[in-house]
C-alpha cells in the first residue's frame, strides 16, 4: 500500500526556517519532520511513498538523493564518476517525488498524485505533523466500514495554560497536552480511489469542498485517536517537538 505525503506548502508561520527550505524539511532532532513521518509509516510496514512537491521541492529531491550516501559507506571512482553504495543504515523505502506545482492547493496536489498512487486503497497525510496513531488499527477501521474515506480525528493540543476558575480564584493551573473536548481533522487519511472524483482541480482545497461533499454523501468516517498528535505550524511547535525528541521520550517515536 502506498503512502501519499503533501509536502508542497510554503509554511509562512515558520518563515525563519522556510525562507531557505520547505516546511517538511524543518528539522526535529537533526532530521527533517518528513523523515519522522516516513519512519512512523515504515514501522507499520508501509515503505512506498509518493511525495507531492511544490515550494522549494528541489530541496526535498536533493535530500532524498543524498540520504543514502550520507548513511552508508561508499566507493567513488573519480575517473568515471561512478559511485558504489555499500550496505548501510538506511530504510528500505521507495520514494516517488512528484512536482505538483507551486500554487496548487491541497486537493489539487492529491489529484495530481492519482496516477502515481494507483487504483487501490492508499494512506495520505501532511508533511508537517507527527503522531503515535496505530496505522494498522486505522486501516482495519477503514476496511470495516466500507466508505471512501477515513480521517484521523484528534483532540487539538492546548496552546496555553489551562485554568479552572471559581469566582475569579484559580483552582487549577496546568499545561495540559490536549483539551478535554472537541475533535479536529488530524490528517492520517485512508482513501479509496473514488475520492479523486470529488476533487475538481488545482484550485480545490481538500479540507473544503471534497471533505464536505464526502461527509454529505455519507462517505467520510473518523478514526478517533486519543493519544499524541502534534502539527508543526509555528516555531513554538518546533521547539516543543525538539524538546520532546531531545528528552528521549518523543511519543511519536514508535520505531
Amino acid at each position: 500500500m502506498k503512502v501519499g505525503i503533501l509536502a508542497g506548502g510554503v509554511g509562512t508561520r515558520l518563515v525563519e526556517e522556510t525562507e531557505i527550505k520547505p516546511k517538511p524539511m524543518v528539522e526535529i532532532g537533526m532530521k527533517p519532520i518528513l523523515w519522522h513521518i516516513m519512519m512512523h509509516y515504515s514501522y507499520y510496514g508501509f515503505n512506498e511513498f509518493v511525495i507531492a512537491l511544490g515550494y522549494k521541492g528541489e530541496y526535498i529531491k536533493r535530500w532524498m538523493k543524498e540520504y543514502c550516501a550520507l548513511n552508508t559507506n561508499m566507493t567513488v571512482k573519480l575517473s568515471t564518476a561512478e559511485v558504489i553504495l555499500h550496505e548501510g543504515n538506511y530504510p528500505n523505502w521507495t520514494v516517488d517525488l512528484i512536482d505538483t506545482g507551486q500554487e496548487t492547493l491541497t486537493g489539487g496536489r492529491i489529484k495530481r498524485l492519482a496516477p502515481w498512487l494507483g487504483n487501490e486503497t492508499v494512506m495520505l497525510t501532511w508533511g508537517d505533523g507527527v503522531s503515535n496513531v496505530d496505522l494498522k488499527a486505522l486501516l482495519n477501521f477503514h476496511r470495516s466500514h466500507g466508505k471512501l474515506a477515513t480521517l484521523t480525528a484528534v483532540r487539538p493540543p492546548a496552546r496555553f495554560g489551562h485554568l479552572e476558575l471559581n469566582e475569579g480564584r484559580v483552582l487549577e493551573f496546568s499545561e495540559k497536552p490536549q483539551t478535554a473536548e472537541g475533535w479536529i481533522n488530524g490528517a492520517f487519511f485512508v482513501l479509496e480511489p473514488g475520492v479523486f472524483d470529488y476533487i475538481d482541480g488545482d484550485d480545490t482545497q481538500w479540507e473544503k469542498e471534497p471533505l464536505e461533499r464526502l461527509a454529505k454523501d455519507g462517505q467520510l468516517m473518523a478514526y478517533q485517536h486519543t493519544s499524541f498528535w502534534q502539527c508543526m505550524d509555528t516555531l513554538r511547535d518546533k521547539r516543543l517537538l525538539d524538546n520532546l525528541w531531545q528528552s528521549g521520550k518523543a511519543p511519536w517515536k514508535v520505531w
